[in-house]
């Protein structure tokens, strides 16, 4: 089946909060040395220059590996993560504004030996794509693509639409993971997931 690709009007919308509920249920694709991969996205996080103390860009902060935040949304914006993982998110918001949503985990659709082979398993299970560091290692994503468009096929990443249509009484959200640095930015519900999802990290939910 054709999958209709996610235009750029859909991430130039100011709302990061409603970009990351609306991700989830979308297809998160990758076409890397030949092998496509897809898996539906479960759990995001958002966040939000220049207020939020978790977000690498919080003040405005220009850097070298920021920059791509200010860019106009329909980008990906790939980190180093603790020099091993590399943690995929997805530019939202008019140019300048600096927000991002991270894609913390995936249900595997399609290519789902080529994501075995990656991660070095033998078996499907939630432990192949749930945490963004995992998936991005299932999808072959890495901080090379940071700055990709999004909004291609022709390219390495795209999101596209699903069968599924989420609601809101299918949606949960918690405080983000791994922000407690964050002062009083890191209890914000910013995190979102698909409730009835074994392919997310379950936590508390508001």
């Amino acid at each position: 089946m054709e999958f209709q690709i996610l235009p750029q009007r859909f991430y130039l919308r100011q709302d990061v909060l409603l970009i990351a509920r609306e991700l989830l249920g979308k297809r998160l694709v990758s076409h890397i040395d030949g092998a496509l991969t897809a898996g539906i996205i479960t759990e995001v996080e958002a966040y939000r220059a220049p207020d939020d103390k978790a977000c690498h860009a919080y003040g405005n902060r220009r850097t070298p590996r920021t920059e791509v935040m200010f860019r106009a949304g329909g980008c990906a914006y790939i980190y180093l993560c603790y020099g091993m993982h590399h943690l995929f998110n997805v530019v939202t918001g008019p140019e300048g504004m600096a927000h991002a949503v991270l894609i913390r985990a995936i249900e595997p659709v399609e290519g789902l030996d080529v994501m075995l082979t990656r991660r070095r398993q033998k078996k499907l299970s939630p432990q192949l794509t749930t945490g963004p560091g995992v998936l991005s290692a299932a999808l072959g994503l890495h901080k090379k693509l940071s700055g990709e468009s999004l909004l291609s096929k022709k390219g390495e990443i795209w999101i596209e639409n699903s069968n599924l249509n989420p609601t809101a009484k299918d949606i949960a959200s918690s405080a983000r993971i791994g922000v407690d640095y964050a002062e009083e930015c890191a209890t914000w519900p910013w995190r979102f997931y698909l409730k009835n999802s074994n392919w997310v990290k379950k936590t508390k939910t508001r």
